[in-house]
């Protein structure tokens, strides 16, 4: 059968229809930027289609160094970046984002002459906020993982006043200014950005990492038009379930699970809004409307991704998809990805749907624009009292 609701053409079972759907219409959402011109994508995916399989999701190896990760989840807990650097080694150039502690600045190196990403994190903000914990973690988990869709960490060092973390230059910009200028994505180009995180996720549980963070901002866009997740703040390393509320609202699930984020991240994509969004609503309020569970689908919503959001979404832990005794195998068979073949995805043999427009490797015109602050400060020496809270950025 077929439905105005779904307003494709595409005959579809009454399985893929929401029960009593309410239209919303993105013109309630004042944040969303119609009169900006889209981007011009490219195809997204390959045609033939073929049954996803899952052999090398766990295995990958990195442009960006040598060694493949082939080896088990507990070997790799203990690996530590090896790499050291000081202020000297770098030219400090001009700020790419702010944080509540710290900013990240764009760097060139001395040494080799390629361009970074410097996390600078102030020490007593850090401690004032009670972030301490969650610092050495995002240094230790993202300093253990390595795959071509996370963001690499190459070293960490310190002053008396700060902590300093080496990452990729993800020149490409986030996820989230790229929704924002399209309105929303076409659902090949939501697929494709959907199945490069959803392997990234996998990876990360396969480490016994959840992510608990999962939003269009920490999603970077390379050069080349692939994903780099960023920002390990409130990873976690856990064995069985966490239980710390954290993240942004508009992502949390009624337990942290990554999946769900997920599946909140494909509904932004293909609507242009999250799914619980509602203008001038307070934390309380939409904490409320998650725990419901009740998502409305705008007029024209794919219909074979309504049905993976919904099994994403739902409140109930026992059918939730990526919660099931399988895993997350229903995520990667489900037929929305039936023509996604994986090994070349995770090999980024599938060309990407948009290409930023970069001048160079430098070029970080795809970055807001923020006041500079004063990096002479940097590489104050002195009493450091906070010094035995942050020994392995040493």
């Amino acid at each position: 059968m077929s439905t105005g609701i779904l307003d494709n053409n595409v005959p579809v079972s009454d399985a893929f229809l929401p029960p009593q759907p309410v239209v919303q219409s993105p013109a309630q959402y004042p944040y969303l930027y119609p009169e900006l011109q889209p981007p011009v994508y490219q195809e997204a995916l390959p045609a033939k289609i073929v049954l996803p399989t899952l052999p090398q999701i766990m295995l990958s190896s990195s442009e960006t160094q040598t060694d493949s990760v082939v080896a088990p989840a507990s070997s790799l807990s203990d690996r530590r970046v090896a790499n050291r650097y000081s202020l000297n080694d770098f030219v400090f150039q001009h700020t790419l984002g702010t944080g509540s502690f710290g900013r990240v600045h764009l760097v060139q190196s001395k040494h080799n002459l390629r361009f970074y990403a410097v996390k600078v994190l102030a020490k007593e903000k850090v401690v004032r906020l009670k972030q301490v914990e969650h610092t050495n973690s995002e240094r230790g988990l993202l300093g253990s993982c390595k795959h071509p869709f996370l963001v690499n960490l190459w070293g960490t060092f310190q002053d008396a006043n700060n902590l300093f973390m080496v990452m990729d230059f993800v020149a490409g910009g986030e996820l989230f200014t790229l929704i924002r200028k399209s309105v929303r994505f076409p659902p090949a180009v939501a697929k494709f950005y959907a199945a490069e995180v959803a392997v990234a996720l996998e990876y990360l549980h396969g480490l016994d990492i959840i992510y608990r963070d999962l939003k269009p901002e920490n999603i970077l866009i390379g050069q080349d038009g692939h994903i780099k997740l960023t920002d390990f703040g409130f990873a976690k390393r856990v064995k069985d379930q966490t239980y710390t509320l954290c993240g942004t609202p508009d992502y949390l699930a009624p337990e942290s699970v990554d999946w769900y984020a997920w599946g909140v991240l494909i509904y932004e994509m293909l609507a242009g809004y999250p799914p619980f969004y509602t203008k001038g609503a307070d934390p309380a309020s939409l904490y409320k409307k998650i725990i419901e569970g009740r998502v409305r689908y705008p007029q024209g919503f794919d219909a074979g991704a309504y049905d993976l959001v919904q099994n994403c979404l739902t409140a109930d832990l026992s059918k939730r998809y990526g919660n099931l005794h399988r895993g997350s195998v229903e995520i990667f068979r489900h037929p929305w990805f039936s023509e996604v073949e994986w090994d070349l995805l995770l090999s980024k043999e599938i060309p990407a749907p948009y290409i930023p427009d970069l001048k160079g490797e430098g070029d970080s015109s795809q970055f807001e624009t923020y006041a500079e602050n004063d990096t002479s400060e940097y590489g104050a020496k002195g009493r450091d009292e906070y010094a035995d809270l942050f020994r392995d950025f040493d």
